[in-house]
């Protein structure tokens, strides 16, 4: 989707809203001892009363409201009765729908105390976001932001997930273009302003490769290492892009 309308903009920015009310009420509720599943519920009763749907239900069938990934799972964990322990590291990814406009984000926070390597990860994966949204200009590659992001990753000595990758959104969850988060040969694709993409780096500590899971959904590391994921919705523009899933 690509902004044309100030109506349009609007629309993206509330459910850009609702997601940051969501991860915001998810985050505060990690603790020791809680069920994925309650975290799940958590993020269920923001959408409602806000008048927002869970966009993977909604389109895939996903059997929970939001994804919750947990040490080595990367992407689409299935909420359900695992309690958090100590030293957990925790990915919570939302995707709203609302009025037509669809928004998603994601973080990934920590059960203290967690070692210094999931620490540095997670600060990782958020650096990484802000060096692919500062490439992410109008005029520029989308390579160049695939680029800057596996740049930052392994300056700090760590792995972008190179089968995981970012999307374009808006009227739909999944849209194009692609969003790789390595400096992908060839990939010469226009950034043009008012484009709406999900950036999302998924990044691991010790490989470059996933593996799927029995469940049909959770997809983690290929090592058995720890991940995190750092995601916004953003707007390109001629200069810094709109962050729509920011709180």
């Amino acid at each position: 989707m690509s902004i044309e309308t100030e109506t349009e903009l609007e629309g993206l920015r509330r459910a850009g809203h609702v997601v940051a009310l969501v991860l915001r009420a998810m985050r505060e509720a990690v603790r020791e001892g809680i069920t994925t599943l309650e975290l799940d519920d958590v993020a269920a009763r923001v959408m409602a009363e806000h008048g927002a749907r869970p966009a993977p239900r909604m389109i895939y069938g996903f059997p929970g409201s939001t994804c919750i990934s947990v040490n080595d799972e990367a992407v689409h964990g299935i909420p359900g009765p695992r309690r958090l322990e100590k030293g957990d590291v925790v990915t919570l990814d939302a995707t709203v729908e609302l009025d037509g406009y669809y928004a998603d984000a994601a973080i990934t926070v920590g059960v203290p105390p967690v070692s210094d390597v999931a620490r540095r990860l997670m600060v990782a994966a958020e650096a990484a976001f802000h060096a692919g949204a500062h490439a992410a200009r109008a005029g520029g590659r989308l390579s160049a932001v695939g680029a800057a992001v596996e740049k930052e990753v392994e300056r700090r000595g760590f792995r972008v997930l190179r089968e995981l990758c970012g999307h374009g959104i808006g009227r739909a969850i999944h849209e194009e273009p692609s969003v790789i988060n390595h400096g992908l040969a060839g990939n010469h694709r226009l950034l043009t302003n008012g484009l709406v993409i999900a950036l999302e780096p998924v990044i691991a500590a010790s490989t470059r490769r996933t593996r799927e899971t029995g469940d049909g959904w959770t997809i983690s590391t290929a090592d058995g290492s720890i991940s995190a994921h750092f995601e916004h919705t953003l707007v390109v523009t001629r200069g810094k892009p709109l962050l729509l899933t920011a709180a």
